[in-house]
């Protein structure tokens, strides 16, 4: 079955809001007079905007909102950008690669004090982390980045947060409590009249791992109309592949091979190359169980060179040596304000030792004053 974490893609956030489709055209009018920080801004809007169905496109205005971002020192628009591109790169399945931008926006965020910012980068750090099976720290950027949300009263990224503990606690066989996830978000989302599709994308996934199939489909169907409305081409590659891997346990081959071509063929074209591994695995099965081996074989020789490419043992290198490259900053960043702290008490110590040395002064100048006056006294008497 295709794993939970794959779900976390939907909810890899962005700073910015996603534009409808209907915006899309008055925020390229927009752009056309915007300047500065403002023009970094509508560019990240329109990242958020085509990312689904156009992410060759959404990545071209998020690398030109960084650029014109780090002309003018505007960190925000540079943490978003790069967050942004987080997103995008993670899509693809170049793990290292998002991690290293999410990173950086992190970096950024914390460096202006923006929690949504830093909510939203500990969020999509997680995802990678549960790609990557330590669900030790995805566990930790997960609730830091809940508590996050919840102290800002964001409504749809708390869903998403849910979500994503849901599908964590899934890949840890914990199923009461990724169900506890799952229903609470649909509900929160049902509550808000914007029915997401990953509530009920999970619900399917949790049914499906435990082998009832009637209720996964149903659940995926409705995922399925949904997103088909929403025009969400990344959920439905999601959604498909799902799909197509529980026919394939019910038996039912050719409804299962519709799907999944069509899971490959959309991911190719958004380039969301992260769902290769598991559409080419469940393809070979597919056409095993068919009794097509020589499809099959070739079929798994791709999805071993794709798994290679997503999860090979060079990605886990270099994230954890980007983790380590964070630890350190984090600690260069203490050592600083333990420096400052220093400095301050080292001031506060000399203002201190100047006060008594002038109070100091300021006593023996007096006896000094003192004894002149007396010795003038007694001059006086014995003349």
């Amino acid at each position: 079955m295709i794993k939970r974490l794959f779900f976390c893609l939907a909810w890899n956030l962005m700073l910015l809001p996603v534009a409808h489709a209907a915006s899309v055209d008055s925020l390229e009018n927009v752009l056309k007079t915007a300047q500065g920080s403002q023009k970094v801004k509508v560019m990240n809007e329109l990242f958020g905007a085509y990312l689904n169905n156009d992410p060759v496109k959404a990545v071209g205005y998020a690398k030109q909102a960084l650029a014109l971002a780090t002309s003018i020192d505007d960190k925000k628009g540079m943490a978003a950008s790069y967050n942004n591109l987080g997103v995008a790169y993670r899509n693809q399945g170049a793990l290292d690669l998002a991690l290293e931008h999410y990173l950086q926006s992190l970096t950024l965020y914390e460096s202006i004090q923006n929690a949504e910012g830093s909510s939203t980068t500990k969020n999509n750090i997680a995802n990678i982390y549960t790609i990557k099976k330590d669900y030790g720290q995805a566990l930790k950027y997960f609730e830091e980045s809940r508590k996050g949300f919840i102290e800002l009263g964001d409504q749809s990224k708390i869903i998403g947060s849910l979500t994503n503990l849901g599908n964590l606690h899934a890949d840890m066989q914990r199923y009461d409590e990724a169900r506890h996830y799952y229903e609470e978000a649909l509900t929160m989302s049902e509550k808000s009249g914007k029915t997401a599709p990953e509530p009920l994308i999970n619900l399917g996934s949790l049914y499906s791992r435990q082998g009832n199939y009637s209720r996964a489909i149903e659940y995926y169907r409705r995922a399925l109309d949904l997103a088909r409305q929403q025009q969400d081409k990344i959920s439905q590659v999601h959604i498909a592949t799902s799909l197509g891997e529980v026919y394939l346990q019910a038996g039912r081959t050719s409804d299962a091979q519709e799907l999944l071509n069509y899971a490959y063929k959309t991911a190719t074209e958004l380039q969301a190359y992260m769902y290769y591994p598991q559409i080419l695995k469940s393809m070979a099965a597919n056409n095993f169980k068919q009794g097509k081996s020589k499809e099959a074989y070739e079929i798994l020789l791709k999805y071993d060179e794709a798994r290679e490419k997503v999860y090979g043992e060079e990605s886990t290198r270099r994230i954890a040596q980007m983790d380590l490259a964070l630890k350190l900053r984090e600690k260069e960043t203490e050592i600083e304000q333990i420096e400052r702290d220093n400095e301050v008490k080292t001031l506060k110590l000399r203002n201190i030792e100047f006060i008594i040395t002038a109070v100091v002064l300021g006593l023996v100048a007096l006896l000094a004053v003192g004894n002149l006056y007396f010795m003038g006294g007694r001059r006086k008497k014995a003349a």
